[in-house]
């Protein structure tokens, strides 16, 4: 503070001897961090004296109460002064960290809360040396003991007294002080409970906190006016204790009295308790069914490698709730990055780039083509060449990043080089504990809904964008990936073989010359064998079907095949014409059938040269059935004449006439092959590249897909960890694949629209996914992404031990399908606006088609439409919400219903017209979570709507599996909204702990989707 009183007495204090002070010496002052000065410091009690210099001018005195004093986390020759009541921060730089360490230690037991710890521990001390008790002396002086974590831990933390009658809700924040850090832990607003006295909260430290017995806890509390004043927090009191008194205390809880600012006056007490469930035994006896649940849960499987695979950068919250008999839940509200949000796209990236760079190569081997056709290969280049400069640049841009970078965040959706990374994407997790439950988790996977706002949607989404390029395309034939390499196998092979055969020839002409029958019949087996080669791979219906396919493309006035390149463009004779209007389907068969034969011939000619009987032929009758026409008339009539002269002429003269009918069959069939082949393979290229659409639009699904993708192998993970024990999970995924189902939010009314229209592509592209779950080489946990554009695997890796507890099935590597499904019911102002004055044609339509594929996924399991399970149709909500007539409504309260039963209330829901009818989501997700989908929900960015969506969801879930009294339902509600995971998503977000609604907005949501009081604006 500045020196205002008392002047002179503390100008005096400040002149004293070295001996009366703490400790002083020289540090760089000021008020920011680019803005220190050096200044000469005595601390004494829990006055901080800085002079301008040693024995000079006193400039300023810093009283040390009610601040925290904290080392700065990037510099280790810094400190902080922060003072609770709003004073400007201090900051103090020292000349070494040693002598930052000696600053921190004292400055922080320099005011009356640590006069208080040392005359505790004094005591503590005493009482344990009258006792002779080394060990008690050992943990009282901050022994080894004193370093074992105590996580996790929770807290009950309970406010009673005056502070109550002064403020109807207060908010309570509570941080730990270690040796050198001071961390807020959480701040929690919560309302008077049944006595209007009391305020009652939880707070949870997970198994990987670092808290100490030595560790101390500060509890502050402020009083909170209503909301509707947005009036800021007052400060009550606060108070603060160690983690070993609590773990000491004989008793379960310890009370503390709360002071006002000036440490001196009570402003009430608090009660702070380790957080027991009901029927629970006490801490020396408890029940090891809980206790081990518990421990389960938060230490071994949340800090388990697979699941830091998967999540990151967890918040977390913890409630208890009231059952309606009496009991206690124990509610862990839970919300995770994951660094899939980068990994992911940055594997779809470079599977792009070297899926189109093998593209590229692969219509450049084609060699010299014929106009027409090389033309498209340019476009089919230059398309490529464009999407990999593209790819590349925003690769290169994700590689800049941090590799700790795990989350985008809303205001960071039309980054263009953030445009393949999915907004705002978390798991929302749920872990439910009560008596007769040993930790039940619910899972569902937020997200922004997958759209390219780079782009914007000033011609609308996907949809809209692929309709049109497909009606302007001409329709033509298109080839798999597979049919495309084995059209490059067998030009690889025609390539190969076609030398050889010739080189045999021309050997077996020049041998003749010799007169020598063995050199002679030796390569007569070589040419033999390698044409019985060249035949075998010319028979391939491939080949027949992509002649025929030329033939039936080509106009009546068009080119004819050639062996340079397909078409060629001289114009055909009639007669030519007039043939190839005639094709004969059996003309290929023709071809290599004459090669075999002129080989025949060959063969039957060296024999009678050698005086023995003719061979059998190396082809079957039907090929030689079928090998009719004037080249077997020309074989025959050759074969008669050389049998009539061959003892009057030379073996080479008969040989001639022979080897170059075969060259002459051999360079016809490779004109066919290579015409048809080069034609396979062109037309696969444009088929996945031109003919998906201008690049732009091209880069638009694929970024959509990069979204869709993350968000839905974070939701597979999540549920292969939590299934690995139920074998009958496992073996529905190899046998029938896995459900996914989004939820949308989306109106159907300006840019959302365009943006559903990119969602509902994106979603349908996840079909052409498949997982598979391998052994993992090493530590590395991280799915990869495997295959190309339409064909990709993702592979789960599992440690060893984990995976050789799975199904054979399941081992074995085989594919698991996606079978993806997309509902979406707008719900805010916009989607009123579509309704009364627009079209909803667009959500109708994805939500039939949708239901259509949900009843198809779900007639593949077995037992369809016999097993029961609890209905969560919202039944609590019949006063607050109408969501069917009454007779159905009363059918629906029965609690269970078969699987075939929610399907027909999906598909008349469906098809009810009525606005708003947010009945399709919830049935939706209760047949999802049946039949063990992933869940996904979204809106624009996934942190306002979404937010109203998945705690009433949660909160569904408690009331119905877990009896969650009635009367809290909207307490819980309104508690979770307002307190919990998702308005730190919200303030992560965009800087604010308020959801971006207005009052006027509200007026037309469904009341269950409308926040509390306060929490918006």
């Amino acid at each position: 503070m500045k020196l205002r009183v008392n002047h002179s007495q503390l100008l005096f204090l400040s002149r004293q001897t070295s001996g009366n002070f703490q400790k002083e010496g020289t540090l760089r002052v000021g008020r920011r961090e680019t803005d220190l000065c050096e200044k000469f410091c005595r601390l004494r009690g829990n006055l901080l004296f800085i002079l301008k210099k040693q024995g000079g001018k006193l400039e300023e005195v810093l009283l040390l109460e009610r601040c925290d004093v904290k080392k700065l986390p990037d510099d280790d020759r810094r400190l902080s002064v922060m003072f609770l009541g709003g004073d400007p921060v201090v900051f103090l730089e020292s000349g070494g960290s040693e002598d930052c360490l000696s600053w921190l230690a004292v400055l922080r037991d320099a005011n009356g809360d640590g006069l208080r710890r040392h005359i505790a521990r004094l005591r503590q001390l005493i009482g344990s040396h009258g006792s002779g008790g080394e060990e008690h002396l050992e943990d009282a002086g901050g022994g080894d003991s004193s370093t074992a974590k105590v996580s996790p831990l929770h807290l009950s933390v309970e406010c009673r007294g005056a502070l109550a009658v002064a403020a109807s809700r207060v908010t309570v924040q509570v941080c730990v002080i270690d040796t050198h850090t001071v961390r807020k832990h959480c701040c929690c607003q919560i309302v008077e409970g049944q006595d209007a006295s009391v305020f009652l909260t939880s707070v949870c430290f997970r198994g990987d906190y670092p808290l100490y017995r030595h560790s101390r806890i500060k509890v502050t509390v402020y009083h909170r006016e209503e909301p509707t004043t947005h009036a800021t927090r007052s400060f009550l009191g606060f108070t603060s204790f160690s983690i070993g008194d609590l773990l000491r205390s004989k008793e379960p809880h310890i009370s503390l009295s709360l002071r006002t600012m000036d440490g001196v006056n009570e402003a009430g007490e608090v009660k702070v308790s380790r957080l027991q469930m009901e029927g629970e035994t006490p801490p020396d006896h408890k029940c090891p069914a809980l206790c081990d649940s518990l421990h389960s849960s938060f230490h071994d499987k949340e800090n388990s490698p697979m699941m830091r695979a998967v999540l990151c950068a967890q918040v977390c919250k913890v409630y208890r709730f009231q059952t309606e008999d009496q009991r206690w839940l124990l509610v862990r509200e839970q919300m995770s990055e994951t660094p899939l949000s980068f990994s992911l796209p940055k594997q779809l990236l470079s599977a792009l780039i070297q899926s189109h760079t093998g593209r590229v190569q692969e219509v450049t081997e084609l060699g010299d083509l014929s106009p027409h056709w090389d033309g498209l290969r340019h476009d089919v280049i230059d398309h490529c060449d464009h999407l990999i400069g593209c790819y590349r640049e925003t690769l290169a841009e994700l590689d800049k990043l941090s590799a700790s970078s795990c989350f985008k965040s809303s205001s960071s959706k039309s980054d263009k080089h953030l445009q393949f990374v999915p907004t705002n994407l978390h798991s929302q997790r749920m872990e439910v504990t009560g008596p007769d439950s040993t930790g039940v988790w619910y899972e569902v996977i937020t997200v922004g809904a997958p759209a390219d706002h780079h782009q914007a949607f000033k011609h609308g989404g996907l949809k809209k964008l692929l309709s049109k390029h497909t009606n302007h395309t001409d329709s033509s034939v298109s080839y798999s990936r597979d049919e495309s390499s084995r059209a490059r196998e067998l030009l690889a092979s025609v390539a190969q073989l076609q030398p050889l055969v010739f080189g045999l020839a021309e050997e077996l002409l020049a041998v003749s010359l010799e007169l020598s029958a063995t050199r002679l019949q030796l390569v007569l087996d070589g040419l033999t064998q390698q044409t019985e080669q060249f035949v075998h791979a010319l028979k391939d219906e491939l080949v027949k079907s992509a002649l025929l396919t030329i033939h039936s493309q080509r106009s009546p006035d068009g080119g004819h095949v050639h062996s340079n390149g397909l078409l060629c463009d001289d114009t055909p004779t009639n007669q030519e014409r007039q043939r190839d209007t005639e094709y004969d389907e059996e003309e290929w068969d023709r071809a290599w059938a004459n090669v075999a034969m002129s080989l025949n011939c060959i063969v039957a000619m060296v024999d009678r040269l050698q005086g023995r009987e003719v061979r059998p032929l190396e082809v079957t009758s039907s090929e030689q059935q079928e090998a009719t026409g004037d080249t077997n008339s020309q074989n025959t009539a050759s074969s008669s004449s050389s049998s009539s002269s061959s003892s009057a002429s030379s073996w080479q003269e008969q040989l001639l006439p022979l080897v170059l009918t075969l060259r002459d069959c051999v360079r016809e069939a490779v004109g066919k092959a290579r015409a048809a082949m080069t034609f396979v393979v062109l037309q696969g290229a444009v088929a996945t590249t031109v003919a998906q659409g201008p690049a732009h639009v091209v880069r638009r699904r694929h970024a959509v897909f990069s979204q869709a993708l993350s968000a839905v192998v974070c939701g597979f993970m999540l549920k292969l960890y939590g299934g690995l024990e139920d074998h009958d999970f496992l073996l529905q995924l190899h046998s029938v694949g896995l459900l996914v189902q989004f939820e949308g939010l989306l109106s159907t009314y300006g840019d959302e629209v365009g943006m559903l229209e990119d969602m509902e592509v994106g979603v349908a592209d996840l079909s052409r996914v498949a997982f598979t779950v391998t052994e993992a080489k090493g530590d590395d946990l991280l799915p990869t992404l495997s295959g190309a554009w339409g064909g990709l695997v993702v592979e789960v890796p599992l440690p060893s031990e984990t995976f050789g507890s799975l199904p054979q099935e399941v081992r074995d590597g085989r594919l698991i399908r996606v079978h993806p499904v997309l509902f979406n019911i707008g719900i805010n102002q916009q989607q009123s606006l579509a309704e009364r004055f627009g079209d909803s044609s667009l959500q109708e339509r994805v939500n039939q088609q949708s239901c259509e594929r949900l009843r198809a996924y779900c007639n593949a399991l077995p037992l369809t439409g016999t097993t029961l399970f609890p209905l969560l149709l919202l039944i609590v909500f019949e006063t607050e919400i109408t969501i069917r007539s009454e007779p159905e409504r009363l059918s629906l309260s029965a609690g269970t219903r078969s699987l075939s039963d929610l399907l027909s209330s999906l598909d008349h829901s469906v098809e009810t017209k009525k606005r708003k009818n947010v009945g399709v989501l919830w049935i939706a997700a209760t047949v999802c979570r049946e039949v063990n989908g992933v869940r996904l929900t979204s809106c624009k960015s996934a942190k306002d709507r979404t937010a109203m969506s998945v705690t009433l969801e949660q909160c569904v879930l408690l009331r119905e599996r877990h009896s969650l009294r009635r009367q809290h339902f909207s307490v819980a509600l309104d508690c979770m909204r307002r307190d919990g995971c998702r308005m730190e998503n919200v303030q992560k977000n965009i800087g604010s702990r308020k959801f971006a609604f207005s009052g006027v907005q509200l007026l037309t949501f469904p009341k269950l989707y409308r926040p509390p009081d306060g929490s918006f604006g």
